[in-house]
């Protein structure tokens, strides 16, 4: 049924112009649109849809993810330069911020509302 349909990340957060910093600033990405309370962003061939709400930053797990590829190390690096403090586990070998497990790597931060975002290497 929903196969062949593409679905969009969707981030609740408390303060729309912080979130908007965060996102549009700091992570880059490219604001589509802007309407009031709600934020929508390209990323890749998706969207991700950052709205008000007074649940945000209550979810304790992954949020969204990004697969980077071999962009892995330096959007890390670039991230690092911005002052964005990445989340540290005790699940895997770190190396610095980054967490290794064969070949895989990856990376978590918290936007300002506290919603867990990943960023791998896959």
């Amino acid at each position: 049924m929903l196969k062949d349909i593409d679905s969009s990340a969707i981030l609740a957060v408390k303060d729309i112009a912080r979130a908007r910093a965060f996102y549009s600033d700091i992570l880059g990405l490219d604001l589509r649109q802007a309407d009031g309370n709600v934020l929508s962003y390209r990323t890749g061939g998706t969207t991700l849809v950052v709205y008000v709400s007074d649940y945000a930053g209550t979810n304790q797990a992954n949020a969204v993810v990004w697969g980077v590829g071999t962009q892995f190390d330096s959007i890390i690096a670039d991230l690092q330069a911005k002052g964005v403090a990445f989340e540290h586990y005790d699940m895997m070998e770190r190396r610095g911020d980054v967490h290794v497990a064969g070949d895989f790597k990856g990376a978590w931060l918290k936007d300002p509302d506290g919603n867990l975002l990943h960023l791998n290497n896959m």
